[in-house]
């Protein structure tokens, strides 16, 4: 590469390295000095992975599987970025059970529209749909108040467009417990999460940021929450790339996001107590599973925890975010347990 780099110029630079050991810095900057522009783009894919040019659109409605009563709605986050999302009453008319539904990275709340070609279909050509599932929800008794995080779907743009894994959108998962808390109606209603992947790192974090908020929480689904570390071994292992993670590091950091180990969700998991039900793709192509998410599992104080896998594919995308939608009742039996 034409893109030789002075050190002693990028220590003189500690806001974009303040986070980097100093070993990883040089390891980092020795990467950059030898590696192929082709190999270059790759890890510039990988960090584009938090900070796209591009959003998923709401490709459904809960007008698609004929819910009756729901309605747009918005609020700040925390920090006040906007957040739109959808109030969904249960099927027969609004009960005293209350789901917060959030979704994963580069999702929406409607899910993921990959069967709808470029520029998602270069993530995996299927559909994700979630509305399906907020359609389950609300048939066995359950509002669902299901939400786009910041730089996802119609929420505001915000941080430069750069997702910290949960790291800045915790702010969103506190805004909506507050709407939730203030709300006239809403705050009479026992409330779970259903908070998946990076929304579900974000939920790690706000809990960590704010227990008092959550304290009141009967229960959590948690599905398919990774760490950063082990979705990038693995994309770097598919793409040849392995070599070059501390320049990949340098790179999240030079963009305004976060290093790997930052995004680790078991950093934040110590004030998670609410019953929680876990699972994930066993031999998830994406996250190196089963260990990853088994380590994360365990860090998880709650005394009444359980984790289960998806098996019989690699397919994350296809199999592990459809997972609800297509098999509902454990889910809901989960739900039922501590909700009713």
């Amino acid at each position: 590469m034409e893109n030789q780099v002075n050190l002693a110029g990028m220590e003189r630079q500690p806001t974009k390295t303040a986070r980097l050991p100093k070993e990883s810095l040089e390891k980092a900057v020795d990467q950059l000095n030898r590696i192929s522009a082709e190999d270059y783009a790759k890890i510039m894919g990988m960090v584009n992975v938090c900070k796209r040019e591009w959003r998923s659109i709401l490709h459904k409605t809960p007008d698609d599987y004929e819910m009756k009563g729901w309605e747009d709605i918005y609020f700040p986050a925390d920090d006040g970025v906007p957040l739109n999302g959808w109030y969904i009453p249960a099927k027969g008319g609004e009960s005293d059970k209350l789901v917060i539904f959030n979704h994963a990275l580069p999702m929406s709340r409607a899910g993921f529209q990959g069967h709808q070609g470029k520029p998602w279909s270069d993530y995996e050509a299927v559909e994700i749909d979630f509305v399906i599932q907020m359609k389950h929800l609300t048939d066995a008794g359950y509002n669902v108040l299901a939400y786009d995080i910041r730089n996802h779907g119609q929420s505001g743009e915000a941080n430069n467009g750069v997702c910290g894994i949960g790291l800045l959108e915790w702010r969103d998962c506190v805004g909506v417990k507050k709407y939730v808390d203030n709300h006239p109606r809403l705050s009479k209603m026992k409330v779970a999460l259903y908070s998946q992947c990076m929304g579900g790192c974000s939920q790690y974090v706000a809990i960590d940021k704010r227990p008092d908020l959550f304290a009141n929480v009967a229960c959590m689904c948690s599905p398919l929450v990774p760490s950063m570390r082990s979705i990038y071994q693995a994309f770097s292992e598919l793409l040849g790339v392995s070599d070059y993670l501390d320049l990949l590091d340098f790179e999240l950091v030079k963009v305004g996001g976060f290093t790997r180990d930052e995004m680790d969700p078991k950093r934040y998991t110590k004030n998670i107590k609410m019953p929680l039900l876990m699972w994930q793709v066993k031999d998830d192509a994406w996250v190196q599973n089963p260990g990853d998410a088994q380590a994360t599992f365990d860090t998880i104080p709650s005394k009444d925890k359980e984790l289960f896998w998806i098996e019989g594919t690699t397919h994350r995308f296809r199999d592990g975010y459809n997972y609800f939608g297509r098999q509902p009742e454990r889910v809901i039996a989960f739900l039922d347990k501590y909700m009713k």
